[in-house]
C-alpha cells in the first residue's frame, strides 16, 4: 500500500507512474483525495468536541462544589457526545473506504525501471552459460517425461483436472533432490534461514502481501466457513512471519528461506502454456524472502537475485536476467528482475524466478516495522523471489541434460542428492 501522504502530495508523480504501468486510476484517485479532505475536515471538529467535553466536565464538578445548577451544561455535554457519535461514525465510514481505495493502487516502480508496456520492452542485463549445441533434435519435457516414464500428464488430470501432474520414480525423486539442494545451497551457502510455513494463510496474510483484495481470482480458496486460502507462493507465509511487529533494526537483513506447494487458479491465462509443466495449478517453489532496512534494500535485491541465480550456475543451465520493464511488473513490485532459463526444444529462455523489492509497500499494508537503538520505528522493505520454481528447474534440466536415445543426465550437483544416480533412462 502507498504511503497516503504521498498520494496526497505527489499527485501528478503518480498519476505518471501508473500511466507508465499501463494503469489508469483518475477517478479512484480523485475519490481518494475526496476521502482525505473529508477526513481531514472531520479529525480536528471531533477532537475540537472532545475537547470542549472535557472542559465541561472539568465546569460540571467547579459548579457542584459551588452548589450552583447543572443542567445547562449536562444538557450541552449530551448533544457534544451524540455529535462525536455521529461524526466518528461518519470518519469510520470515510476511513473504511479509504482504506479499500488504497488497496486496490500498485506500487509505484522505482526510477531505474525501464518505462514500458509489455515483456518485449524488458531489459536484458546479463548472461551466463552457452547453449548446448545438440546433434540431433532436442525433445520437449512433455515428450521426454513420459517416455522415461517419470512424468504422468493423464494420470494428473483424471485425479485433479487439467494443468496438474503426476511426478513418478525418478521424476519424483529428481523433483525432491532440487528442493533438498535449494534449501541447502540458501541456508549453507547463503545464510537464509529455513522455515517450514503453513500451506494455507488467511485473508489478513493475503491483503499484507497484495493478493487480496484485488486477485482473488487468481486463489484457491477453502469451502466452508474457513477464512483460509492455498498459498499462491510462500513469499505470503513468509512476509506475514512478522506481521504486526516491530524488528529490532540491528537484526536487519532477516532472511528466510522455505519449500512450499503453490495453488494458483491461472485466472485468465487459459489457452497459454497448456502443455507440459510450464503453468501448473499445483507447482513446487523454494522461496527466497528478506527484510531490509530502506537504505540497504536495493543492494539486497541484488544480492538476492544472485543467490538465485547461483542455483543455475551449480546446475550449468544457461540463464539470462531481465530488468521487468513498468508495463511488466506486477501489482506490489517496484523493482523486479526475472531469471530465465534456456528451454532448447523451444529454442528460448523462459522464466524460472522473479526477483523483486516491494519497498515499504507490503510491510505499510502488513504493518511490518524496524526500529534502530534510540530511533522512531519506520516500515521496513521487504523482498521476496524464487530460489527456485522446482517444475521448472525439472524440465531445465530434463532439457538441457537430454541424449541422444532419449535418456537424461543427472547434473553434478544433484547427484548426491540422487543416491548417485547418474544417468535416467527409459523403463525396462
Amino acid at each position: 500500500m502507498l504511503d497516503p501522504v504521498f498520494l496526497r502530495d505527489h499527485l501528478p508523480a503518480l498519476r505518471t507512474a501508473l500511466q507508465h504501468r499501463g494503469v489508469d486510476l483518475g477517478a479512484d484517485l480523485d475519490a481518494l483525495l475526496a476521502l482525505e479532505t473529508e477526513r481531514k475536515r472531520l479529525i480536528p471538529g471531533i477532537e475540537g468536541l472532545k475537547r470542549e467535553q472535557n472542559a465541561a466536565g472539568e465546569e460540571a464538578g467547579r459548579a457542584r462544589r459551588e452548589g450552583r445548577d447543572i443542567t445547562a451544561i449536562q444538557d450541552a455535554s449530551r448533544e457534544r457526545a451524540q455529535r462525536i457519535k455521529q461524526l466518528s461514525a461518519e470518519l469510520d465510514a470515510v476511513e473504511e473506504r479509504r482504506q479499500r481505495g488504497l488497496l486496490t493502487i500498485p506500487n509505484v516502480p522505482h526510477s531505474s525501471v525501464p518505462v514500458g508496456r509489455s515483456a518485449a520492452d524488458n531489459v536484458e542485463v546479463r548472461r551466463h552459460g552457452t547453449p548446448r549445441p545438440f546433434s540431433f533434435t532436442p525433445q520437449a519435457h512433455w515428450d521426454l517425461g513420459p517416455a522415461l516414464g517419470i512424468i504422468d500428464f493423464e494420470r494428473g488430470t483424471k485425479i485433479a483436472g487439467a494443468r496438474f501432474t503426476v511426478l513418478v520414480g525418478a521424476g519424483a525423486r529428481m523433483a525432491r533432490a532440487l528442493i533438498d539442494f535449494m534449501l541447502d545451497l540458501h541456508t549453507r551457502d547463503h545464510g537464509y534461514t529455513e522455515v517450514e510455513p503453513p500451506f494455507m494463510a488467511n485473508s489478513a496474510a493475503l491483503t499484507g502481501t497484495g493478493n487480496l483484495p484485488k486477485f482473488e481470482a487468481d486463489l484457491f480458496k477453502i469451502a466452508g466457513e474457513w477464512d483460509l486460502f492455498m498459498v499462491p507462493t510462500a513469499e505470503v507465509p513468509l512476509t506475514n512471519m512478522h506481521r504486526e511487529e516491530i524488528l529490532d533494526g540491528r537484526m536487519l537483513p532477516i532472511r528466510y528461506t522455505a519449500y512450499t506447494p503453490c495453488f494458483r487458479s491461472e485466472a485468465g491465462s487459459y489457452g497459454a502454456d497448456v502443455r507440459g509443466l510450464i503453468r501448473q495449478h499445483q507447482f513446487d517453489k523454494v522461496e527466497l524472502m528478506a527484510f531490509s532496512a530502506p537504505a540497504e534494500s536495493y543492494n539486497e535485491l541484488e544480492r538476492l537475485t544472485g543467490h538465485a541465480e547461483e542455483v543455475l550456475k551449480r546446475l550449468d543451465l544457461p540463464y539470462r536476467t531481465v530488468l521487468l520493464c513498468t508495463g511488466d511488473m506486477g501489482f506490489a513490485s517496484a523493482k523486479t528482475y526475472d531469471i530465465e532459463v534456456w528451454l532448447p526444444s523451444q529454442n528460448t529462455f523462459r522464466e524460472i524466478s522473479s526477483c523483486s523489492n516491494t519497498e515499504a509497500f507490503q510491510a505499510r499494508r502488513a504493518s511490518i516495522k524496524y526500529r534502530q537503538p534510540g530511533g522512531k520505528p519506520d516500515f521496513v522493505h521487504t523482498l521476496n523471489g524464487s530460489g527456485l520454481a522446482v517444475g521448472r528447474t525439472l524440465i531445465a534440466v530434463m532439457e538441457n541434460y537430454q541424449q541422444a536415445d532419449g535418456s537424461v543426465v543427472v547434473p553434478d550437483a544433484l547427484r548426491p542428492y540422487m543416491r548417485g544416480l547418474e544417468i535416467i533412462g527409459p523403463p525396462k
